[in-house]
């Protein structure tokens, strides 16, 4: 080979590798803006949801201001119309069972309260959680997960009594739901539940509910998260060894032993909300004390 070929074989050599280091540098170049635009898009949408969040949480601490100011939760004590619910078994009298039933009902007059929102059927409390709101009910389970009190459209939601359920909680089993929020609205702390701190303090294992028609008091028997199903929103059973086998469940389901009882004379509770993205975090309480308006 003569010269003047070496130098054109040395020519392409040198072109051909500089073409493939300029077309790797592109490639490489597509590769990091992709990656920019990817990383820009996702924060953009992470800082637009954190603003949809923030403004969620606005809205529902205006809302809060607006029933602080109409509506007062009253402490109430027995009187004539008070009844104990009456337990078939002999309890003894260690059990806490006998500190429960000597706690104050709440009352709520729901007048104001049904002028903001006429769907409004009870208020809730919650010992040793941040719960203590009113709730409503409406044709289905869907609208409120995405309304507030007011009816305005809020991500955040309300907290609802299961469509299928009586407004006087006379159902064997009365199912009350909200979204488990970060700033620990709604039922965003009834996680709190499965800390030791509020097992083993025995005044926090009462819900404490007022309705239109009656007070009444709420023993948890049962509290635990589990992945997501549905074998314990049934709000009507078909016979009393159904109710009793589903109690049952819920019993040994139980991240906490209260040594309760569930017998087929029994009303019981449950509140269901979410925890992490797959799973459900429960709580269930018996109704061991009322006082009829």
């Amino acid at each position: 080979m003569n010269d003047e070929n070496k130098r054109k074989e040395i020519t392409y050599e040198t072109k051909h590798t500089t073409f493939i280091k300029k077309r790797k540098i592109k490639w490489k170049n597509i590769i990091i803006l992709i990656i920019g635009l990817i990383s820009l898009t996702t924060l953009i949408y992470s800082s637009l949801n954190l603003f949809l969040w923030q403004d969620e949480n606005k809205e529902i601490k205006k809302q809060l201001e607006v029933i602080e100011e109409v509506v007062e939760v009253e402490i109430i004590e027995d009187n004539t119309n008070t009844e104990i619910i009456e337990q078939p078994k002999e309890i003894e009298k260690s059990n806490p069972y006998w500190d429960y039933i000597k706690m104050d009902l709440i009352n709520v007059d729901f007048t104001e309260l049904k002028k903001i929102n006429s769907d409004t059927v009870g208020w809730i409390q919650v010992n040793g959680t941040n719960i203590n709101y009113p709730f409503v009910q409406t044709k289905n389970n869907d609208y409120y997960l995405t309304r507030s009190f007011d009816k305005s459209y809020n991500k955040a939601g309300w907290v609802f009594l299961d469509y299928r359920n009586n407004k006087d909680l006379s159902n064997k089993n009365n199912i009350i739901y909200a979204h488990s929020r970060l700033n620990n609205t709604m039922f965003g702390t009834l996680k709190k539940t499965l800390e030791s701190k509020w097992q083993n303090n025995t005044n926090n294992h009462i819900v404490k509910i007022s309705t239109e028609t009656e007070n009444s008091l709420w023993q948890v028997f049962s509290i635990y998260h589990i992945e997501e199903t549905s074998d314990y929103i049934k709000t009507d059973f078909n016979n009393n060894e159904e109710f009793l086998n589903l109690t049952t469940k819920l019993i040994n389901r139980s991240v906490y032993n209260f040594n309760t009882e569930i017998n087929e004379n029994d009303k019981i509770l449950t509140l269901s909300t979410c925890y992490g993205k797959t799973e459900r975090m429960v709580l269930h309480a018996k109704l061991i004390k009322r006082e009829i308006k």
